[in-house]
């Protein structure tokens, strides 16, 4: 297997972005952290062609082939309140689904954190934090084409849904350079940003069922509230949730 060449996509990253690329690492977010408890500034990217044991949101295992996927995390010292800093998984999301368009296939945004081409995910987000930084860990597939039987039925890459082979280093580049402006929103233009990402939310109109820490819910999505919360229609009423897991679509 050809190892593909970074050094022209990273050249071209907008500041303070700089990449760190490893042979292998258990996970991009543990290494990223390492390094930011260590001292690493503000935009260092840690990216691994082979993750050994790379984790979803609940710890779920993430399926990302040796040089057919991107599994990199993003150091951030975010100069915004902490209590925004959840905000950063949007931001990323929505840099992820604009940069997958510039490839063309249209993107969904699957609150909080995935991101669907058509009806099957093509990329996780987990932000993580620390005393004073943020890990962004962004997975995505780009040509891939075979997947473990678990998710077989659910998953999707940019090679199966155009029939192209795509550089890597590309796609890597696009994503960076969205999220260089998107990070920036997390504060003041969040109201440009939330646009941007309800236009793309697959869950609007849908039923779903989801957990979150006090309990389950089901209901119908009303959208995402100006602060980036998913709008929930129960039968109790309408509840604004700031995070959940395990969402899922019901049957109709």
């Amino acid at each position: 297997m050809t190892v593909e060449d970074f050094t022209h996509a990273a050249a071209d990253f907008p500041e303070p972005f700089r990449l760190l690329i490893r042979d292998s690492v258990e996970s991009t977010n543990d290494e990223a952290r390492v390094l930011a408890q260590a001292g690493a500034a503000d935009g260092l990217i840690v990216m691994a062609e082979q993750q050994t044991a790379g984790r979803g949101r609940r710890g779920a295992a993430w399926f990302s082939p040796t040089g057919e996927s991107l599994a990199f995390s993003i150091l951030l010292r975010p100069d915004e309140s902490k209590a925004l800093w959840p905000r950063l998984a949007l931001a990323a999301g929505l840099a992820v689904a604009e940069a997958v368009e510039q490839f063309g296939p249209q993107a969904g945004i699957k609150w909080p954190n995935d991101i669907w081409i058509g009806n099957r995910k093509a990329a996780g987000i987990l932000v993580e934090a620390g005393s004073d930084f943020a890990v962004v860990g962004i997975g995505l597939n780009v040509n891939t084409t075979r997947f473990p039987p678990a998710v077989a039925d659910i998953a999707t890459s940019l090679r199966i849904e155009t029939s192209q082979v795509f550089s890597r280093a590309d796609v890597l580049g696009a994503i960076i350079g969205k999220f260089a402006r998107r990070r920036q929103q997390i504060g003041h233009e969040f109201e440009e940003l939330i646009a941007a990402v309800r236009v793309r939310c697959v869950l609007t109109g849908k039923s779903v069922s989801l957990s979150t820490v006090s309990g389950p819910r089901a209901g119908i999505v009303e959208g995402i509230a100006p602060g980036g919360e998913l709008l929930l229609r129960t039968e109790s009423g309408l509840e604004r949730l700031i995070q959940a897991d395990d969402v899922r679509l019901r049957p109709a």
